[in-house]
């Protein structure tokens, strides 16, 4: 029987003499609605036959699949070397890497729950005067009939409204139309007058006055619910969006005052809607830092770079010197008069007192104020050099770092604002909503959104993010984290009969977080999925319904199928190195001598994120690794703290370092400090490891001082892919062509001009 005949394409997916890059025609049948593993060494085919041929020929079928416009492309799109494959379903290809650059992007705008967060608060979300603290609402016909109807019986009431003349309409002239619309009195200083007695003697500025729309009693017989609507239409009308109800009482007269108008405190209020909680759209981005989160400004960690010091010890950079000392000895002189602790180093200083010294007062000038005249003076070749030496990304200060407009957080359910809800944890965000206890009325309408946002919670906790923040930026993630995002959001949007093909899934996950990932993964294939992963994992072998074993080396040694079947199977594979290592006869060797080290860098007071002001030695001339559960501050310590302090004392760019006391120890023993991450290597997209490290220059040039190259004029930039005169001009150099498909994601085709070479 041949091996096509074996299998049943309803049951297998079929992938018959696959070809691709190292692939040595390979035969291989994927159960479907199974979890399999696709395994074997670096560089022995593994992606080549689960991206470059099984993801390649779904896509390519999909597009096949759709309207005439989408298959114009067809022709052009490369099919994968392969005989054919039977029984593939869609496909979805969640790859290891970080898919955006865009700053904008943010953990909850690329899983949704930030759309789902911005109808909720522009439902549901109640609006707080900032000055009082008391609910800003807007006062309705039915309100004032309301307020009139919970009074006692019998009591003589009056509805009117402010006495508003239009601009540039004289007082009499005014009181003529008032009279032809058919009023007749006004309140002038609680005396009820003729409209006609009142000519020529009226003062705006000096009298209270008012309209009379209507005199009735309360509880009085007759008096319909119409009657009393119709005159606070009018009164809100004829006031401005104002009304006022006076009520006397055995004497005692009380006024109170409605407003149709979303105001309280004297402000005007934005009535909560979708774009006031958008940050990427102009209405509702934070003007100062345009919706990015982040400013160009003065860093913080650059004018003080030593935080142990006082400000009598020069703590402040930018005042040392013969000159700019002026401005210390100005506050050292004058820090009595306002109790200043010149000698308390900069780290225990109070908020109160390090934003005093930011902000200064009548007897200093402030840190701000000194680098607005800085400013003031960047005609001076040696000022600009001054500011661009202080210049860094700060977070912005009128939005901190949220990105939203100031008034969004004036809008709270139970007491939290949207800015507060995207800078909690996942997990602690999770159990608010849980937590979350509202009115029936307001049930009935976020019902659905809140069961929304709980689904997605749960899905970001259950692949082991939910120590990440809503607000971080989807460009800091590392390659696993926006992987998981990406599966998270998958799981989010309930396809089934689907086939999903990710890439180590596991990469930067703490084996505790393992076994989470693997109930992500088994949710999707109990669903009805396809659930294909390429993983080194044990733990994620073991627990595979299918193993595939690709090998039995790398490169061109690689390309073959050593096995397919189930684990248990594979432990007994003699020709598997996988299987070896599986079942103990192969072992990762582990060093028993280990290097002593005397030298160390110390971090003291690390408080960023979730760190608990702690002190860590980090040795010299050995190899350190920093461990731990998903979440609990390596990133925070290595990448936001140690990296970019000894960045900037080394004299480089680096972000804004996170909350630290000091850095001691031997810091002066290195020269300079490198961040190695997941993100892509260079700028740009052409960029390849050869052009990286800059091997390519050397043999540009060695191609340009060949006889030939010389007699035609060739220089070095005639062999690039990057400038114009080397590079192909149909794709740029990039040796594929985007097309962009509307409301579908783009396809990337080989360009076929350059054959995809990139070069002329």
């Amino acid at each position: 029987m041949s091996f096509v005949d074996r299998y049943d394409p309803k049951d297998y997916i079929i992938i018959k003499g696959a070809r691709m890059h190292n692939l040595k025609g390979v035969d291989v049948a994927i159960p479907r609605k199974k979890f399999t593993v696709i395994t074997g060494l670096s560089g022995s085919g593994k992606s080549s036959l689960a991206f470059d041929t099984l993801y390649a020929d779904g896509q390519r079928r999909y597009v096949e699949s759709l309207s005439s416009y989408a298959r114009q492309f067809l022709g052009r799109m490369q099919k994968p070397d392969v005989d054919y494959i039977k029984g593939i379903s869609p496909a979805i290809a969640i790859e290891q890497r970080v898919n955006t650059r865009n700053p904008r992007s943010t953990v909850g705008t690329s899983t949704e729950v930030y759309e789902y967060l911005k109808l909720l608060f522009a439902r549901i979300g109640r609006t707080f005067s900032p000055v009082s603290g008391e609910e800003v609402k807007r006062d309705r016909v039915e309100d004032v009939i309301h307020f009139i109807k919970k009074q006692k019986e019998g009591l003589r009431f009056i509805i009117a409204a402010p006495f508003i003349v239009k601009e540039g309409r004289d007082i009499d002239v005014h009181l003529d139309i008032l009279k032809q619309q058919g009023f007749s009195r006004l309140l002038v200083d609680g005396d009820i007058l003729p409209l006609e007695e009142l000519k020529g003697t009226l003062n705006v500025e000096q009298q209270e006055l008012y309209l009379l729309i209507d005199r009735l009693v309360t509880g009085q017989n007759g008096v319909a619910d119409a009657r009393l609507a119709d005159s606070v239409q009018t009164a809100f009308y004829e006031g401005n969006e104002s009304c006022v109800i006076i009520l006397y009482d055995d004497g005692k007269t009380t006024k109170k005052l409605f407003s149709s108008r979303y105001e309280a405190d004297g402000i005007v209020f934005e009535e909560p809607s979708v774009n006031l909680f958008t940050f990427n759209n102009p209405y509702g981005a934070c003007k100062r830092c345009e919706g990015y989160g982040s400013i160009i400004g003065i860093d913080e960690d650059l004018v003080i770079p030593d935080t142990s010091r006082s400000v009598y010890e020069e703590a402040i950079a930018c005042w040392r010197g013969e000159k700019m000392s002026e401005w210390k000895d100005e506050l050292v002189m004058s820090a009595h008069k306002f109790d200043f602790p010149i000698h308390t180093p900069y780290i225990d200083l109070t908020e109160e007192q390090r934003e005093l010294l930011w902000k200064g007062n009548r007897f200093f000038k402030g840190i701000d104020r000194f680098f607005k005249h800085v400013e003031s003076q960047t005609y001076k070749i040696q000022y600009r050099v001054m500011l661009s030496r202080y210049r860094g990304k700060t977070v912005c200060p009128d939005c901190k770092g949220t990105r939203l407009r100031k008034d969004a957080a004036w809008v709270k359910i139970n007491g939290k604002s949207i800015r507060d809800l995207v800078l909690m944890p996942i997990d602690e965000l999770s159990d608010f909503f849980k937590a979350l206890k509202i009115d029936e009325h307001d049930q009935n309408i976020a019902k659905r959104i809140i069961t929304e946002i709980d689904n997605r919670l749960g899905f970001l906790m259950d692949v082991g993010l939910g120590y990440l923040t809503l607000n971080r930026r989807s460009n800091t993630l590392s390659g696993g984290e926006s992987q998981r995002i990406n599966l998270a959001t998958s799981l989010g949007s309930s396809l089934v009969g689907s086939m999903y093909i990710l890439d180590e899934p596991t990469i930067g996950l703490h084996p505790r977080d393992t076994n989470r990932l693997l109930r992500v993964l088994k949710r999707l294939r109990d669903i009805g999925n396809t659930v294909i992963v390429v993983e080194h994992d044990e733990t994620v072998m073991r627990n595979a319904d299918h193993i595939i074993d690709i090998g039995p080396d790398a490169g061109v040694n690689g390309g073959n199928v050593i096995f397919s079947g189930t684990v248990n199977e594979l432990t007994a594979c003699e020709k598997s190195i996988t299987a070896k290592y599986l079942n103990g006869k192969m072992r990762v060797p582990v060093n028993k001598n280990f290097r002593p080290w005397r030298e160390f860098i110390e971090v003291i007071g690390a408080r960023e994120n979730n760190l608990k002001n702690i002190n860590v030695k980090f040795p010299l001339g050995i190899i350190t690794a920093v461990t731990g559960v998903s979440g609990s501050g390596k990133t925070t310590l290595v990448k936001n703290i140690f990296y970019t302090a000894l960045k900037k004392i080394y004299g480089g760019y680096a972000e804004k370092t996170g909350k630290f006391e000091k850095i001691s120890g031997d810091y002066n023993k290195i020269e300079d400090i490198e961040m190695i991450d997941q993100n892509p290597l260079g700028k740009s997209s052409r960029s390849n490891p050869a052009t990286y490290i800059k091997v390519y220059d050397e043999i540009r040039m060695l191609y340009a001082s060949q006889k030939l190259s010389r007699l035609r004029g060739y220089k070095p930039g005639f062999f690039s892919f990057n400038v114009e005169g080397g590079r192909c001009e149909v794709c740029q150099g990039e040796g594929v062509v985007r097309i962009e498909m509307q409301f579908m994601a783009d396809i990337v085709l080989t360009c076929e001009n350059c054959a995809g070479k990139r070069f002329k």
